[in-house]
């Protein structure tokens, strides 16, 4: 499966984006979905997941109450609504497919992953 993400792109502190990540080659509809990020010189970190039926999701404390997962199981797409950016949002966002259904905060629960799409927010 190769998965796209878009989206991204320069916002000011206190902006909104919304990322998605489309997936194609094969269906994800009976995958987890994740949501990952990496700033430059940091490692990186979970964001974000949305299991299969996309009635459960978990988030990142940094992120929780700001950011928003959804999926749309039809358009093999999942979205990654975020509010009130911060400047330590500024990252890479990835997206990645899970081998398993259910969420996951692990990276290595996570199969395959797309290319990345740049977020940064200007103080």
């Amino acid at each position: 499966v190769q998965l796209q993400a878009s989206g991204g792109g320069l916002v000011q502190a206190g902006g909104s984006l919304r990322l998605s990540c489309v997936a194609s080659g094969r269906t994800v509809s009976n995958n987890g979905m994740g949501w990952f990020r990496q700033a430059p010189g940091k490692e990186r970190e979970f964001v974000s997941a949305i299991n299969w039926r996309g009635d459960n999701t978990i988030y990142a404390d940094s992120v929780k109450g700001r950011f928003t997962i959804s999926r749309d199981r039809a358009k093999n797409t999942v979205l990654l609504q975020m509010n009130m950016l911060q400047p330590e949002d500024t990252a890479g966002y990835y997206c990645a497919a899970s081998f398993f259904s259910e969420t996951s905060r692990s990276a290595s629960a996570y199969k395959s992953w797309g290319q990345g799409t740049k977020v940064t927010v200007s103080s």
